[in-house]
């Protein structure tokens, strides 16, 4: 009779620990599953998520509208609540509201409008960021990064690849053209067929000189980075020595080179119009245009090159070869012919061969892409005494807003996002901009030329951000992201240096040196500061 107790209960200590046993199996299959499963996201703090919904800068009256409407609507339906607007980025620009930033928030957007629009571009979403995932993952994970993208029509690209028929005429006289040196042209409708510098030209559309997500983009860097230079030869225009380099594919790419240590601080004497370009300052200049969103930089990369191999052995430019010496120290120098330090007292020299470099990736030939240039409003007078418009008249902005192309569309904003860029980066030599012609006055404006960006660390230019400050304009989404880069999940410096970790040149020292790096945090700090004072203004008065 014990022996018959003992066994079942035996059995049944048995039985429930198999229970146990396969419950907490369970348990672990679903927070595996889950993790696999949790969306690498930066987090957003409530503090943002509160702040946000009474500063955005308000809409206009049409489009505050219908918000509201779309608003009582979406109660209705929770999934529709969910999905990210189908307005292109490109329309996103409103004047910056007093209203909306009222303390109590009197005249505020609605409290629907609101929530939605949170929802919309993930303002106030609190998604805990998985283990693993690098704050610049994370960054580009977020909504705002992902928003939706007009559908492209035929005229929305810049080049089309040729059909088999127009090619044909075309053929036997690019044969008979094939330069020595050069690879035999086999490409074909096929993409897979073109080399990155060639698909980079392809992607190419009316609102970005590239999709960030593409996958081609880590091949033009390798490319640039890696390709064998053929041919080397001086670039005219412009005020300092670059280089156009060919390579055997047909494609190319302009060179800077380093001429002072990375982290040499502007002489504070030196006018902004005599100061030295930088070759980390180009690469730096595409990194930070890609984390504020804009993609308007033309692709750099950094390269360590020899001066004598991949430089003077192969120039067929004579004026440039007579420019080459070896110095007293044993190493191999040249100078060039340029406007401002092309000089025997102002060379650039390898150590004594190696030469730290930026290459920038070509924009398509003018014969096939001509480009607009046109002058700033806010350029400077380039002058040691005398003061632009714009520096005397604090109502100048409402004489640009009355003038085309800044009368229309997005042009403006344009503009400001590009100051904001170059506030920054500290960049005071913005005195022309660019466009591609064939998309006339409804495209995004050509980031080109930042050689002169990231001089001084330990002083700001106010006068750099003039026009959002007489303007009182920003673009909504280039808000909404420099809201996102002041957070600490999301800081700019932190997400800067952890792009710039990802260049060629990053192994042997920083890019940019820390200070740099902060005065970003400090600038960026300025230019929300900076919105806060226009959106204070307009209630005041």
């Amino acid at each position: 009779m014990i022996k018959l107790h003992l066994r079942q209960s035996t059995r049944s200590i048995y039985l429930g620990l198999a229970c146990l046993s396969l419950a907490l199996h369970l348990l672990l299959a679903l927070f595996c599953l889950s993790v696999l499963q949790t969306a690498c996201v930066l987090p957003t703090s409530s503090s943002f998520s509160s702040s946000s919904s009474s500063s955005v800068p308000r809409t206009d009256t049409q489009r505050h509208q219908a918000i509201s409407r779309s608003s009582s609507s979406s109660a209705a339906s929770s999934s529709s609540s969910h999905e990210l607007p189908t307005v292109p980025q490109e329309e996103e620009h409103h004047k910056l509201n007093a209203k909306t930033s009222h303390p109590e928030g009197r005249g505020s957007l609605n409290g629907d409008a609101t929530v939605r629009e949170k929802k919309v571009t993930g303002v106030g979403k609190v998604i805990p960021r998985v283990k693993g995932c690098s704050k610049l993952e994370a960054l580009f994970e977020h909504p705002l990064y992902n928003l939706p993208r007009p559908e492209l029509q035929d005229d929305d690209w810049l080049l089309r690849v040729k059909t088999n028929e127009r090619a044909r005429d075309t053929g036997s006289e690019e044969e008979e053209g094939e330069e020595e040196g050069y690879d035999k042209v086999d490409w074909t409708s096929d993409v897979e067929t073109h080399p990155p510098w060639l698909r980079f030209h392809l992607g190419i559309s009316r609102w970005e000189l590239y999709n960030r997500k593409d996958p081609n983009m880590a091949g033009l860097t390798h490319y640039l980075a890696t390709q064998r230079i053929l041919s080397a030869v001086q670039k005219t225009g412009g005020t300092q020595l670059k280089l156009l380099m060919s390579f055997p594919n047909y494609g190319q790419a302009l060179l800077k080179p380093m001429k002072q240590a990375r982290d040499a601080e502007t002489d504070g004497n030196l006018f902004y119009f005599s100061d030295f370009e930088r070759h980390n300052a180009e690469i730096a200049a595409f990194h930070l245009d890609r984390l504020l969103g804009f993609n308007r930089v033309p692709p750099v990369v950094g390269r360590l090159i020899n001066v004598t191999s991949e430089v003077r052995e192969i120039t067929t430019d004579h004026k440039l070869s007579r420019t080459f010496f070896t110095s007293p120290a044993g190493n191999v120098c040249f100078y060039g012919q340029c406007e401002y330090y092309c000089s025997l007292e102002h060379p650039v020299c390898g150590q004594p061969h190696a030469l730290e470099v930026s290459l920038a990736a070509m924009l398509p030939d003018l014969t096939l892409a001509p480009r607009r240039s046109w002058r700033s409003p806010w350029r400077r007078s380039y002058s040691r005494t005398k003061l632009a418009q714009w520096e005397k008249d604090p109502a100048y902005c409402d004489t640009v807003k009355q003038t085309p192309p800044y009368n229309h569309g997005t042009r403006l904003v344009d503009l400001i996002d590009m100051a904001i860029l170059d506030f920054l980066m500290s960049n005071m030599d913005r005195h022309h901009y660019e466009t591609f012609e064939k998309f006339g006055n409804e495209t995004f404006l050509l980031h080109l030329d930042n050689g002169r960006a990231f001089g001084r660390h330990s002083r700001d230019e106010p006068t750099i951000l003039t026009p959002l400050k007489q303007c009182c304009r920003i673009r909504r989404s280039t808000l909404l992201r420099l809201r996102l880069l002041s957070l600490p999940a999301g800081r700019l410096s932190d997400v800067m240096r952890e792009s710039l970790v990802q260049d060629p040149l990053a192994g042997a020292a920083p890019l940019l040196s820390e200070p740099h790096l902060s005065a970003l945090d400090r600038r960026l700090a300025a230019i929300l500061q900076a919105v806060q004072t226009c959106q204070h203004h307009m209630i005041t008065g």
